[in-house]
């Protein structure tokens, strides 16, 4: 199984192409690209985004490792926020470019909700980027979110928040240019259990992962067995669908503190704690 993190924080730190050099020595084999922070904005959403993009890719190419994933540009829709949505929309387009310029499987796009005909307005957004995701031989990936009632301070369920209702979305969708990206992280957030989403969803829908730990209290983004979740659980779950996508990681806020020098030292850590999880996956009885 292929094993794969984002590049967020390394990038914020350090810059894109140098974070793909740092997390490839690290060891993993692929990189999920994130285009969803300021520090790189500039370049990819200028007149210059391609070759910028083309030092990034080649600076993978040199280390030996390619991008399975991209995460795009969110929130994907703001109610009420006009200038926002006319900045966004093209930002998502370009994302899926991008996406494919990098040769790129599936590239994340959040659902949205909004309070009237949810599921409506979310495929009329999907439906209408469905052109530019088969002109850039990518697949878009619909992941679970959560929201927050902010009177009473605690996460609820949002869109796509249970199984049921990701399954629906992805299945009123083309299959061949779209799949599911299970944040493991927000399952419990919002009450779920991780294990039963992996088993409701199965090995057709669910392709591509976004693997953290929380306390169920809050999206910690941070390595599997500091938090909370029942790892051996959730690995069970995947290995009883066949699972056949890739191990990503989406953990690497534990980071935001650390000394640069040690930056190296703990995308290490986050790839052995990731071998370790595949073995569990993998393992035969």
């Amino acid at each position: 199984m292929i094993l794969s993190t984002q590049t967020h924080v390394a990038a914020e730190r350090f810059g894109d192409a140098e974070a793909v050099r740092i997390i490839a020595a690290a060891g993993f084999d692929a990189i999920d690209f994130s285009m969803f922070e300021d520090y790189n904005a500039q370049y990819l959403f200028s007149d210059g985004y391609k070759e910028y993009i083309a030092q990034v890719k080649a600076a993978a190419d040199e280390c030996g490792v390619y991008f399975n994933q991209a995460h795009a540009p969110f929130p994907s829709y703001r109610v009420g926020d006009d200038e926002y949505n006319e900045m966004i929309f093209p930002r998502l387009i370009r994302a899926i470019e991008i996406a494919g310029l990098l040769g790129v499987k599936n590239i994340i796009i959040h659902p949205v909700f909004v309070p009237e005909n949810k599921k409506e307005f979310n495929m009329n957004m999907y439906n209408s980027l469905l052109p530019y995701a088969k002109q850039a031989g990518v697949k878009i990936a619909l992941e679970n979110m959560w929201g927050r009632d902010k009177k009473r301070g605690y996460i609820v369920h949002n869109v796509c928040s249970g199984p049921d209702e990701l399954a629906d979305y992805h299945d009123s969708l083309p299959r061949e240019h779209f799949t599911v990206c299970l944040d493991i992280g927000h399952c419990g957030l919002v009450g779920e259990d991780e294990a039963e989403f992996i088993e409701r969803l199965g090995a057709e829908r669910l392709t591509c992962l976004h693997v953290h730990d929380t306390n169920y209290k809050s999206d910690d983004h941070t390595v599997p067995f500091i938090r909370s979740l029942d790892w051996e659980k959730i690995c069970a779950a995947l290995a009883k669908i066949g699972y056949k996508g890739d191990l990503t990681f989406e953990a690497d806020a534990f980071m935001y503190n650390i000394p640069s020098a040690l930056i190296p030292s703990a995308l290490k850590f986050m790839h052995d704690t990731g071998r370790y999880l595949i073995s569990l996956i993998e393992r035969k009885d």
